[in-house]
This record gives C-alpha cells, sequence and structure tokens, in this order.
C-alpha cells in the first residue's frame, strides 16, 4: 500500500519537473536518498540478531552485480539500437558468464548471498516465480500507456501522470485488505485470484484503440490495480512466513529482484514491438515529455503493436496465476550445525 502511494505521486510529480527541464526527474532523488538514508540508519532495528559471525559475500556480490548490471543495460539498449548490435550481444554473454560464475559460488561459500536452498523449496520457488511473471505481466502498462496518452491522445506529460493513478489507488485499497483476507484464509487461492483479475484488466487493454476513452482505461487500470494488490500482499506474505528468520533479508531481496527483473524484461520485450512503429526522434522526446501528439508516429502500426504487447502482458499474467496455484504446503525447518537448513517439501 505504502509503495502504491509513491507510484501515485512520482508520475505526478514527475510530470511536473520536466516543466522545468527532465534533469530534474533524477535531480528530485538526491535530497530524498539522503533523508531516506538517514532515517533509515536510525530508526530501523533488528528484530533477529544472530549469535553467529557471518562473513560478507563479496565475490557472490560482485559477480551477481556486474551480472545483472551487464543483462539490465543489454535489455535496456537492445530496444533502441536493436538486439543484434554487437555490443548487446557481448552485454547478453557477460551476464551469462557472470551469473552462471554467481551460482556456482553461492553453491560453495558458508554464507552465501543468495541461499540456493530457498530455491529448492516449492512454495518459495512457485511464489518468486509468480512474482517474477507479474513483473512482466504488468511492467511495461504504465510504460505503454504513457507512450499512447502522450503520443496518439496529446496529453502533456503531467496530466499523463495523473490519468496512470487509477493502477496505483486500486492497489492502494486492495493491499491491505488482501493482506488481512490473506492472514485468515491463505494466501494461495487469494495470489491466484488477483493475478486473473489483473488478465481481466489487461484482456480490456488489448482492445485499445485511437479513440478509446480515458474512463475506459481507467476501468481497465483500476482492474488490473485491484488484482496486482491481491497478488502482491499475500504472495509477499508466503514468501516472508516460509523463511527462518535470518534469511529473510535473502528472502525480501529476491522477491524485489524478481519484480524488477520481470518489469525490465516487460518493457524490453515492449520496446522491441513499439520501435517498428515510431521514430528514433518521436521516441526520444517521448522519454522527456517534449513530445505531445502523433508526430513522428505511425499510428495504426502503433496501436497494433500496443494491442500485442497487452496480448503478451496478458498470457503472462495467466501462466503467473497458474503458477502461483501450483505451491505446495509451507515448509518447515531444523537447526543443523548451527545453520538454518529444509527439513521437507522440497522439488
Amino acid at each position: 500500500m505504502v509503495i502504491s502511494v509513491a507510484a501515485v505521486a512520482g508520475p505526478i510529480i514527475g510530470g511536473f519537473l520536466i516543466g522545468f527541464g527532465w534533469r530534474y526527474i533524477f535531480y528530485i532523488n538526491v535530497p530524498i536518498g539522503i533523508i531516506g538514508t538517514f532515517w533509515a540508519f536510525y530508526q530501523l532495528k533488528e528484530s533477529n540478531i544472530t549469535s553467529e559471525k557471518q562473513k560478507i559475500d563479496f565475490s557472490g556480490t560482485l559477480a551477481f552485480s556486474i551480472g545483472m548490471l551487464a543483462l539490465l543495460t543489454a535489455l535496456t539498449l537492445g530496444g533502441f539500437s536493436g538486439w543484434a548490435n554487437i555490443y548487446v550481444l557481448i552485454l547478453f554473454i557477460a551476464s551469462i558468464a557472470c551469473l552462471g560464475l554467481f551460482v556456482h559460488i553461492e553453491n560453495k561459500v558458508e554464507y552465501p548471498m543468495l541461499d540456493l536452498r530457498l530455491l529448492r523449496t516449492r512454495i518459495l520457488a512457485f511464489a518468486f516465480a509468480s512474482n517474477f511473471l507479474n513483473g512482466v505481466a504488468r511492467g511495461a502498462v504504465t510504460f505503454l500507456l504513457i507512450f499512447y496518452l502522450q503520443g496518439i491522445k496529446g496529453i502533456d506529460p503531467m496530466m499523463a501522470g495523473i490519468l496512470l493513478s487509477p493502477f496505483a489507488i486500486a492497489l492502494m485499497v486492495a493491499a491491505p485488505l488482501s493482506g488481512m483476507l490473506a492472514d485468515k484464509h491463505g494466501s494461495r487461492i487469494l495470489s491466484s485470484v488477483g493475478l486473473i483479475i489483473s488478465a481481466i484488466g489487461l484482456a480490456g487493454l488489448m482492445t485499445i484503440k485511437v479513440n478509446t476513452s480515458t474512463i475506459e482505461l481507467v476501468i481497465f487500470m483500476s482492474i488490473m490495480g485491484i488484482g496486482s494488490g491481491m497478488f502482491f500482499a499475500p504472495n509477499s506474505s508466503t514468501i516472508m512466513g516460509s523463511v527462518p528468520s535470518d534469511k529473510r533479508g535473502i528472502a525480501a531481496g529476491v522477491t524485489t529482484m524478481m519484480n524488477n527483473a520481470g518489469q525490465i524484461l516487460s518493457i524490453a520485450i515492449s520496446m522491441a514491438i513499439i520501435s517498428s512503429s515510431i521514430s528514433a526522434k518521436a521516441m526520444q522526446d517521448l522519454f522527456i515529455g517534449s513530445q505531445v501528439g502523433s508526430k513522428g508516429i505511425a499510428t495504426g502500426q502503433f496501436i497494433s503493436g500496443l494491442r500485442t504487447a497487452f496480448t503478451l502482458c496478458f498470457i503472462f499474467s495467466l501462466l503467473a496465476a497458474f503458477i502461483s496455484y501450483l505451491r505446495g504446503p509451507k515448509p518447515t525447518w531444523e537447526k543443523d550445525c548451527n545453520h538454518e537448513i529444509k527439513k521437507n517439501n522440497i522439488i
């Protein structure tokens, strides 16, 4: 719910700041980051302090960081310069090599950054997978709608940001309610139903046209927001409640990583689809907020590309619902040689 409040404010503030220059949407993060860092340092307290003297997994962290940086850079550049570009291919190869090395390191070190045993637990593996697939399903939606609202409807950046708020508002309302229901009735059915509801919203967006009304877009985004809210809270609760206390930091980090990776992949796929119907100049201008209107955009091809992208998102949402439903019972854990190990429910 808290994240969705920021999601409402972010595009609106961003649209306002673009009026002063696009760089200001980055400048504003500097004081926010500084304030957040100091607030976290003084306010956040450890709820579980281990007696073991654990070491930081520097080698695993370095391999993972380089691998993810290469992957995300390749996905970002691929949408602009083409997937066959030599630099994009080199980045993909480097990413595969570094992430492969990361897996090897994590299986060897005593205190890994990512305890891969968590992924061998059915409920966690499927909860993480559905989180990733949901990221793919919804990651590009607001991204594509910004292109549509500014490039087709001719709406200025700030108003376009405001028109995206129904998704986050609906999520904000649904998340705490679904969290309470999950505490009473479990998360498996609730999470799966939430993803199906999101798919219904995406099915509506699959019918998008040049003259689709704002009311229709608001309804489709609200349905998606309700579904996402129904999924996120129960799924996160399942993950955090299925790991031993000393693994919650790793579990939270993997949850965020899966969702972010899914969203980046979603945007990359959508960029590949949309780039064929919009000039590079118009795309750049849309990013910095100076393009308002359809100049440089092949409207028919652009709408067709939007529908194709939303169709893929719809398919991924249904797949995420199926994977979410396949999760098993909560695992039990036991102590062994001062380390937490899984007792049962191994895939």
